[in-house]
């Protein structure tokens, strides 16, 4: 082929980073020990120092929570409201990290936001090494590595491995299906890709499926049932899904979700249903929801930074990539990547994880061509790796502003690995023509591992502004009682988190009314509620006092607040 997308790679000495992918590519050992590395150092930095985040990820870690007090497994709460956006996967892995935790009796393990985190962290690492499994089937050993490093060091998934949240959970079980649809489509196409146990292949799969419908209901489905609609379309044949065992495959699937579903059903009364399709999937179908509503081509102009630095890449290997579309291989990877992709691009919701499940198709399929150095030569497309510079150097200089405007400080921590960052990707640009893509990718992805370490690990955690939430947490924790807390003007789900879900929503006057019995009771106030509790508090003659007063940014609504933590005094 003359793309060599398919092809294995040619012999020839490395140097420098290059000679990690000599190591890794030895063996499938090696490879998934130096992918691991990988994933460890650029999604650890800031993984136990962060606070939570909100507003999804305080969601989920507090209903998750609630279901470990409770030690009610089957419904989903956030305080007294159901949850029934998502399924219940997420809260059981997130549940079994923290009462893991509990047993072995770390201290207060159920307000500690890392462990909520360690299923998205592992979903993160388990999606790299899959990525890299799903691409044996089509491209060299090496080739794989790359794709896995693409992975890796993805400004999105490096977001993803940080939240409490359903996404990276969700890649994995994608890169796994749709590896695995892989393999049996080229089974299909060339028996001798057919696997000495045929029963492996559809078992992954399916079982793929089923946990990802669990995670995060049909989303899974969709994936693979437009890349089986297009390559449908493109081969006018379908008897390659015959290696999937669909039938069993099928009854295993419903086996494996079906109990969970009868359950919540029995318990909800068919609200889940109505809650999970009907108000969040569907619903941002037809329209934004909760204004993330935005034009078709959001997408693809993300991509530029959610995808970097592999990214970069994409346009310089279009060309090459195009040319091996009727490669079995190939034809495979844009049916994963494609149709999905119109479809999230035509969806009224945008929100940049959406698309996370096409990216390992996409890094497989610039990894063939970068691993046979096939990129296109072209002056225009060449210069386009000046982005490699430019994203680091942006990245850079948002982080010192963020040190600068928030904490008023210079961020003397980030600034080492800023720099170190910038270096890297400037000799990647600097020196793509002479080195070649490989080395150059290698290069940008040390600097996006880099600017990991300088953001997550030296900046976010420092800006406590940022985290209004865990200042009263902190507050709470040195009361020297069990607080109860009302809240007035600040209702973010960070602060349930810290806390407890008995802590009230309501207005000043209900804040002043909430703290008149006294004792252990907590009003937080948002400064624009202080006037409607003071006069409150003067009508049922409250005696109060200012037990703390927190200024910072929530980053929810975008905005400055300034909370006071009022408590009632003795008569």
């Amino acid at each position: 082929m003359a793309t060599g997308i398919d092809r294995r790679p040619r012999a020839g000495q490395r140097a420098g980073l290059a000679m990690l992918v000599d190591v890794a590519a030895g063996s499938h050992r090696r490879a998934a020990a130096v992918l691991i590395v990988l994933c460890l150092l650029a999604f650890l930095p800031g993984f136990f120092t962060t606070p939570p985040v909100d507003r999804d990820e305080a969601r989920f870690a507090e209903a998750t929570k609630q279901m470990v007090l409770t030690g009610d497994y089957v419904d989903i709460r956030f305080q007294d409201q159901a949850r029934y956006k998502k399924p219940i996967g997420i809260y059981w892995l997130q549940a079994a990290v923290v009462k893991t935790a509990d047993l072995l009796q770390l201290r207060r393990a159920t307000k500690v936001i890392s462990l909520y985190r360690v299923p998205s962290l592992l979903g993160a690492i388990g999606a790299v090494l899959l990525t890299y499994w799903a691409a044996l089937a089509f491209v060299s050993r090496r080739a794989a590595v790359l794709a896995g490093v693409m992975m890796a060091t993805s400004v999105l998934l490096g977001f993803e491995a940080r939240l409490a949240k359903t996404d990276a959970v969700l890649l994995a079980c994608c890169v796994a299906a749709m590896g695995a649809l892989g393999r049996g489509y080229l089974a299909g196409t060339d028996s001798q890709r057919a696997p000495a146990n045929p029963w492996i292949v559809p078992a992954i799969f399916w079982t793929a499926m089923a946990a990802g419908i669990l995670v995060k209901g049909p989303v899974i489905v969709l994936f693979a049932v437009l890349a089986v609609a297009a390559l449908a379309v493109v081969d006018r044949r379908i008897g390659w899904l015959a290696a999937l065992r669909p039938g069993l495959g099928v009854l295993w699937t419903i086996l494996l979700v079906l109990p969970w579903f009868v359950a919540i059903t029995l318990r909800s009364g068919g609200d889940f249903f109505a809650g999970s399709l009907g108000q969040d999937l569907f619903s941002k179908v037809g329209s934004g929801q909760e204004t993330h509503g935005l034009p078709p081509g959001t997408y693809l102009l993300l991509f530029w930074v959610t995808f970097f630095p592999g990214a970069i890449l994409a346009g310089l290997a279009t060309p090459a990539i195009w040319q091996a579309r009727r490669e079995p291989g190939a034809k495979l990877l844009l049916a994963w990547a494609f149709p999905a992709w119109i479809v999230f691009e035509a969806v009224a919701t945008k929100l940049p994880h959406y698309v996370l499940p096409i990216y390992p198709a996409l890094a497989i399929l610039i990894a063939g061509v970068v691993d046979h150095r096939a990129t296109s030569r072209r002056p225009w497309l060449v210069h386009g790796t000046v982005w490699w510079f430019l994203i680091t150097v942006a990245l850079a200089a948002l982080i010192i502003a963020a040190n600068v405007v928030v904490e008023q400080q210079m961020g003397l921590i980030a600034w080492p690995f800023a720099a170190v960052a910038v270096i890297f990707a400037l000799r990647a640009w600097w020196l793509y023509e002479e080195d070649g893509p490989e080395r150059s990718l290698l290069r940008a992805s040390a600097a996006s591992v880099l600017i990991a370490m300088a953001a997550f690990g030296a900046t976010v955690p420092r800006l406590t502004e940022l985290f209004p939430a865990k200042q009263v947490g902190d507050f709470l924790n040195g009361v020297g009682c069990t607080p109860v807390v009302a809240a007035a003007g600040y209702n973010e789900p960070s602060l349930v988190f810290f806390a407890g879900a008995a802590t009230q929503q309501t207005d000043g006057a209900g804040a002043a009314d909430f703290l008149y019995p006294g004792g252990c009771r907590f009003a937080v106030v948002e400064r624009a509620q202080e006037r409607a509790f003071v006069l409150r508090a003067d009508t049922i003659g409250l005696r109060y006092g200012v037990a703390t007063r927190i200024d910072g940014i929530n980053l929810a609504v975008g905005r400055r607040i300034s909370l006071a933590v009022f408590r009632a005094e003795r008569n």
